[in-house]
């Protein structure tokens, strides 16, 4: 090991305390997508100390006309007062209100080198998070204090990841070489921050892309894949039913029922069959409909994905899915409206570079496993970033570090193993001081 990437994993391992740290104030401070305006300042704070970087938030880091699946008006407003509570300052507010989250930071040294761009997701879910005795947020008391938002995804983690790369970045500067671009994105969750982040211009240039995930399958602490199988092509669609309300006693004959409307289409939409060129998915996440027991709905809404192994296939799939969309709101006499929020396109990781990335964490100590290909079998915002990157001749990859998991990611109880912090960060420092990695 040379001795630089022996400094870098003493510094790492003395960054432990702060990366638990980081994560657990995330952890207990979660925003969902174009909502992370706590998450925003509190990556802010850590990084203005740090000289070596230029840092770029607001308007500075998206496409307005890019962004997808903005929040509505409530739950902004609802975010944007715990923000305010928080403590964030109104000037700071003011600037990344709207759908403006997320924050760039670059170092360029000036120096001969090419371009690395590493991504760090931010946001977290709508979910309860779970009050079980055992569930360590609630046991080490860093619980989601945003009831009803909850990190059950890792995204806390990897937002910490990024914080302490920046900090071994910036102390090691004069070691590195070319420039360095770290990506905090809003919005992965549901595929809608990637694109406006695309737009923006941030992936031009890029000679190098990695980006990486804690968890997705159960494994020990230390292991690590260097890249994972195709990712799946996505669409993100909010479907609205409009009909008409009526007394459900008196007139039930002038009511035009939405409620079934949806919920017929939800039943018909999961019969959609596979398709054996490859792999689909298709899921109905919400229905809501309804005011009350006595009133035939006059409104209701799904909001559904679907996916496809390959463009075509998703395709396939959304276009059996309007049909069926439209055929409910026939059946029973609703208009109907279908908007996408969201998407995500097929891509496949550079084996070239995922090979050069598992040399280069060989003879890490934190690094007890490297292997070069796992399944991955979802879809992931990044890939558009990845995309535009291998357009231009560049490389691109997307990681997995293993982490025990007791409770699947998107449920109440999810949780990661701490020590996976140190595992990224070191296996991200080596990336950007790769140069430096024994022949």
């Amino acid at each position: 090991m040379s001795s630089l990437f022996l400094k870098l994993e003493k510094e790492v391992g003395k960054l432990a305390p702060k990366l638990r740290q980081w994560r657990r104030i995330f952890h207990q401070y979660p925003e969902t997508g174009w909502c992370e305006y706590i998450t925003t300042y509190t990556i802010y704070q850590q990084l203005k100390t740090l000289s070596s970087f230029t840092l770029y938030f607001g308007e500075e880091v998206t496409a307005s006309s890019a962004r997808m699946g903005l929040p509505a008006e409530e739950e902004e407003r609802h975010f944007f007062q715990r923000a305010k509570a928080f403590g964030v300052p109104g000037e700071f507010l003011a600037k990344i209100t709207g759908g403006r989250t997320g924050l760039v930071a670059v170092i360029d040294t000036m120096r001969p080198g090419k371009h690395l761009t590493l991504r760090f997701d931010i946001d977290a879910l709508p979910i309860c998070e779970s009050s079980h005795p055992d569930h360590l947020p609630v046991k080490q008391r860093f619980a989601s204090k945003h009831q009803g938002t909850m990190h059950a995804c890792g995204h806390d983690g990897h937002t910490a990841v990024g914080i302490g790369v920046a900090y071994l970045l910036d102390k090691f500067r004069d070691e590195l070489s070319g420039k360095v671009t770290l990506i905090f994105q809003p919005a992965e969750e549901g595929s809608r921050g990637a694109k406006a982040i695309v737009e923006k211009g941030w992936l031009e240039g890029v000679d190098l892309f990695a980006c990486g995930h804690i968890g997705i399958s159960s494994q020990p602490v230390g292991t690590i894949a260097a890249a994972t199988n195709r990712m799946l092509a996505t669409t993100k669609m909010d479907v609205v039913f409009s009909g008409k309300a009526a007394h459900a006693g008196i007139n039930p004959h002038e009511g035009k029922n939405a409620l079934l409307a949806a919920a017929a289409a939800a039943l018909h939409l999961h019969s959609i069959p596979s398709r054996p060129e490859g792999m689909t998915r298709l899921n109905v996440g919400t229905l809501t409909a309804g005011r009350g027991r006595n009133i035939v709905p006059g409104n209701a809404k799904l909001e559904m994905e679907t996916r496809g192994e390959t463009a075509a296939l998703n395709q396939c799939v959304v276009d059996d899915a309007i049909r069926m969309i439209e055929a409910a709101g026939q059946l029973y006499d609703v208009k109907t409206g279908i908007t996408v929020v969201g998407e995500g396109i097929s891509c496949c990781c550079d084996e070239s570079w995922a090979a050069a990335i598992s040399s280069i964490c060989r003879g890490s100590k934190f690094c007890h496993e490297i292997i070069d290909c796992l399944s991955f079998g979802g879809s992931e915002d990044a890939s558009l970033m990845m995309k535009r990157v291998q357009e231009q001749g560049g490389k691109a990859t997307y990681m997995v570090f293993g982490s025990p998991l007791l409770f699947s990611h998107h449920h109440e109880r999810f949780d990661f193993s701490e020590e996976t912090l140190t595992v990224a960060t070191a296996v991200f420092s080596r990336i950007a001081f790769r140069e430096y990695a024994p022949r």
